[in-house]
């Protein structure tokens, strides 16, 4: 970003346009780590929820699967509107319409009903996708060589409140009980006022927007683009099919955390775990998610995105592995298993998005990651909702083991991420 670029009336160098990278990237920082707090910690007692309101084991999945599904139409629309008013805008609709969400779950639990929790998912889901559309926006103004690093310091963030969030349950329990709502409620109720808080940070704080910014320092014109946004995202990669790839690679990974990350509360609590153990080895395994991503965005960044998707491939399939030999209960398979099965999902996800960042084109860029985390979505919410039916059908380690196909497809995304810049090389 070397020199001076024109935005408005005045001309920025590069060591401004670097100034409101570093802001930018603490305002996301904040951000993540109080929204996290929100979305998190209904986590460890979602299905549970949903089992004793639905009273049946096999649709216990169906809440963190319609949060999924949520996700992924939000990222869609979310991107949309980003292309068109910014980050800042898109964001804080996210985390608002979560904080809806949680209150129709609290709301969902006083009236024992099904239809109303599922639509708090649904809007939850909004949040995970503001989540998500964060660490792209800490790209927007980053070079090429220092992205990973740029995307994956928000995604740490995402540890402060991920990891807080579900060793929370306990005092939120408390909380709910003294309000008079069901027990497991409470971690909702405390998640709207955290979803709320991350709002407020984005709105007020992160000024100038960066991708609006970027796009001056461009010269991108600022005109409504042709075609759908759908259709931008499909023409980026066909030209770039490096993107495609990386898609695969993201999608397939996501899914199978969800997939197994979902039904493991249930596993455990078959086995007489109490919640609190629960909740331990949730945050244990999104401690894996989020902790150790920028030391995953620097090896990206230095050893190339690619390798660092077939590595995490590696390390989701030790992770079926224990998870597939985990007993009911406690265990240190399910501890290191879950453990595994977020760093996993940390290397492929940081190395697929930093490619996505990296090859879409900056007047389709928001189309492109749109797309991406919409597939990325579905895909994993296709995999929540087998998990239910092939842990009632076959049983958890059973789920582990179907899982193993959508980690071989992870591999084929890194290796055909690198063959195809090879050939573009």
């Amino acid at each position: 970003m070397a020199g001076p670029r024109a935005t408005g009336d005045q001309a920025l160098s590069a060591g401004d346009l670097a100034g409101v990278q570093r802001r930018t990237v603490r305002t996301l920082v904040v951000a993540q780590a109080v929204g996290a707090t929100g979305i998190t910690i209904g986590i460890a007692t979602a299905s549970l929820l949903a089992r004793d309101i639905s009273g049946s084991e096999s649709l216990a999945g169906l809440a963190q699967t319609f949060q999924v599904l949520g996700a992924a139409v939000a990222a869609y629309l979310l991107n949309r509107l980003m292309s068109r008013r910014g980050r800042r805008t898109g964001l804080v609709t996210g985390y608002l319409l979560g904080t809806a969400g949680a209150v129709l779950a609290v709301l969902a639990g006083v009236a024992g009903s099904m239809v109303v929790l599922l639509g708090g998912a649904v809007l939850l889901g909004a949040t995970t996708a503001a989540n998500s559309s964060a660490r792209y926006a800490a790209t927007d103004l980053a070079e090429d060589a220092h992205k990973g690093r740029a995307l994956s310091t928000v995604v740490w963030a995402t540890t402060i409140g991920a990891v807080a969030g579900p060793n929370l349950t306990g005092p939120a329990a408390a909380l709910a009980r003294w309000l008079g709502i069901p027990e497991l409620t409470g971690p909702f109720a405390l998640g709207s006022v955290a979803m709320l808080g991350a709002a407020l940070v984005v709105g007020v704080l992160l000024r100038p927007d960066p991708l609006l910014l970027a796009r001056q320092a461009a010269g991108v014109p600022v005109t409504e683009p042709a075609g759908t946004a759908w259709g931008r995202a499909v023409t980026a990669a066909r030209e770039r099919p490096v993107i495609a790839f990386a898609v695969l690679g993201m999608a397939c990974a996501h899914a199978a955390m969800v997939g197994v990350m979902v039904m493991s509360p249930l596993h455990m609590e078959h086995g007489h775990a109490e919640l609190r153990v629960i909740g331990l080895v949730i945050s244990l395994h999104v401690l894996g998610m989020f902790a150790f991503s920028p030391l995953v965005g620097m090896l990206a960044d230095r050893t190339g995105r690619p390798a660092v998707l077939v590595e995490g491939a590696v390390l989701l399939l030790v992770s079926l592995v224990l998870c597939a030999r985990a007993p009911e209960g406690s265990s240190w398979q399910i501890f290191v298993g879950l453990f595994l099965l977020g760093l996993g999902w940390s290397f492929a996800t940081v190395a697929a998005s930093t490619l996505i960042a990296q090859h879409a084109p900056l007047d389709a860029r928001t189309d492109v990651q749109g797309a991406a985390d919409l597939v990325m979505g579905l895909t994993a919410a296709g995999a929540g909702a087998l998990a239910g039916v092939v842990v009632g059908a076959w049983g958890y380690p059973e789920l582990a083991v179907c899982s193993i196909v959508l980690v071989a497809l992870v591999a084929v995304g890194g290796l055909g991420a690198r063959a195809t810049l090879r050939l573009a090389g």
